[in-house]
């Protein structure tokens, strides 16, 4: 067994799963929800929390609602457009969410943070305190950027980077041991476009990045934003999986040790104080 394989089988016994999905995972090029898609990794978060694993999602995908239910064609420019269209569709978000777990009777709970949230002792506290709280009762948290009070995921000169900043800061928040971040890609590819499927020093991943492969008007995405929250994560001591949210099992498949997505480890960071 070579060492992809063996860190692809700890993966089976990772306990506390955060999952990113980006926003094209979950919608369609209209922007308007992907219900299919939207089932589809709802049902997987919900069976492996019935395996016992602790399962947060870190969902974007409010901005894109929002547009749809008040007929936007494309992403406003203006901030406090952005953030009406957040408010918005953040509610039907969280319907949609609500009715796909229903089924399989698991309780989801909104968390809506900022960067101050991370910054600010008592709060920082207090959002670790009850997202345990969450993940003790067996509730799965669904965590986004407070878009309606903050503006810096929504500005791109201030991009979060579609969430993947906030997932990692998550992962620390409530102390991760893996980050699945779901985008529309295999992985991370090699200049080929073929997936890499394994990568053991972060730093030269970064060497695959294609500078025209961004995000799109509804995402705020790229590869860059992903390997440097799987940086932020590793040092936090989380396994990370980058992986294309739109093949089937995917969730499942990574839990279960399968060679699918870019498995990221990084021997150079163990020892490496926590942020």
């Amino acid at each position: 067994m070579n060492l992809a394989e063996q860190y692809r089988e700890t993966l089976k016994n990772k306990q506390k799963i955060v999952v990113k999905i980006g926003t094209r995972v979950i919608t369609l090029a209209t922007g308007e929800p992907d219900l299919n898609q939207l089932k589809r990794l709802s049902d997987q978060v919900a069976a492996l929390h019935v395996m016992g694993h602790d399962m947060l999602m870190v969902s974007s995908g409010a901005v894109g609602a929002g547009m749809e239910a008040l007929g936007m064609k494309t992403r406003p420019v203006h901030v406090p457009d952005l953030q009406m269209c957040a408010a918005v569709g953040q509610a039907q978000l969280m319907a949609l969410y609500d009715h796909f777990f229903k089924p399989h009777q698991i309780k989801i709970g909104q968390v809506l943070l900022t960067h101050n949230d991370f910054h600010h002792k008592k709060r920082f506290a207090s959002a670790k305190r009850t997202m345990r709280n969450m993940i003790e009762n067996r509730v799965v948290p669904i965590i986004n950027e407070n878009d309606v009070v903050t503006d810096e995921e929504l500005q791109a000169a201030m991009s979060l980077g579609d969430n993947d900043y906030l997932a990692s800061r998550v992962v620390n928040l409530v102390n991760a041991d893996m980050l699945i971040v779901v985008s529309t890609v295999d992985g991370v590819l090699d200049g080929d476009g073929t997936r890499v499927p394994f990568i053991d020093k972060v730093e030269a991943a970064y060497k695959f990045i294609d500078p025209n492969l961004g995000g799109t008007g509804l995402s705020k995405g790229g590869m860059q934003s992903k390997l440097d929250a799987a940086r932020r994560a590793l040092k936090s001591g989380c396994t990370v999986v980058i992986a294309n949210g739109r093949t089937e099992r995917i969730l499942l498949d990574i839990v279960a040790g399968k060679d699918i997505g870019t498995l990221l480890v990084d021997s150079e960071l163990n020892g490496e104080k926590k942020e």
